[in-house]
C-alpha cells in the first residue's frame, strides 16, 4: 500500500505521544507542542531532500490550519489553499483536509473541497491513535492525493498552472 518511500519518509516523522483535543485545556498544550514539533521536522527533513511542498500554520488556539500547497506535473507548479480545522473528537477522529478551489473537479473529494482520505488513510489514523498527527496526515493522506489527483486534473484541463493562473488573473 504505502511505497518504500513514503514509509522511510513518515518513520522520521516523530511520533505524538499525547491523546488531547481542543477541549482538553492544558493537555491540548501539549499536545500542540509535539504537533508543532513533528511538523518543524517534517518540514525541514522534506527541505534537507529537496521536497519543499507545503507552508501551514495554525491559529492561536491550534485548532484552524491554513496554507498553501503545491506540486509539480510536467515542469509546471500547481499551488492551492489547503485549510481544515481540528474536530472536538481529536485525535481519535482525524480532520478533513480541504482544498477550496478543487472543490466538485473530482470524485475524489466531498462537498466544500475535502479530499477524500476514507479508504486508504482512515483506517491506518484509526490504528496509530495518538501517535500521528498534522505531519502524518499531510504525509499519509494529503501528498499522495495530490500524486494521484492532480496529474488527471491537469490531463482533464480543470486547472492551470500557478503561472496561467496568474496571467488569467491579472487580465
Amino acid at each position: 500500500m504505502l511505497s518504500s518511500k513514503t514509509k522511510e519518509t513518515v518513520r522520521k516523522i516523530p511520533l505524538l505521544k499525547v491523546r488531547a483535543g481542543p477541549r482538553d485545556k492544558e493537555q491540548w498544550t501539549e499536545r500542540l507542542k509535539e504537533e508543532l514539533k513533528a511538523l518543524i521536522t517534517y518540514v525541514n527533513n522534506n527541505k534537507k531532500n529537496d521536497n519543499d511542498w507545503f507552508f501551514i500554520s495554525p491559529n492561536r488556539e491550534g485548532t484552524e490550519w491554513s496554507g498553501k500547497c503545491w506540486m509539480y506535473h510536467e515542469m509546471q507548479k500547481y499551488e492551492f489553499v489547503v485549510k481544515f480545522e481540528i474536530p472536538v473528537s481529536y485525535p481519535v477522529t482525524p480532520f478533513e483536509i480541504v482544498l477550496p478551489e478543487l472543490d466538485g473537479k473530482t470524485v475524489k473529494m466531498y462537498r466544500g473541497g475535502k479530499i477524500c482520505l476514507s479508504a486508504h488513510f482512515k483506517p491506518l489514523w484509526s490504528k496509530n491513535v495518538p501517535h500521528f498527527g498534522v505531519a502524518h496526515a499531510l504525509a499519509l493522506g494529503l501528498a499522495p492525493w495530490l500524486a494521484a489527483e492532480i496529474p488527471d486534473l491537469v490531463d482533464k484541463g480543470f486547472i492551470k498552472p500557478k503561472t496561467e493562473q496568474k496571467q488569467t488573473g491579472s487580465k
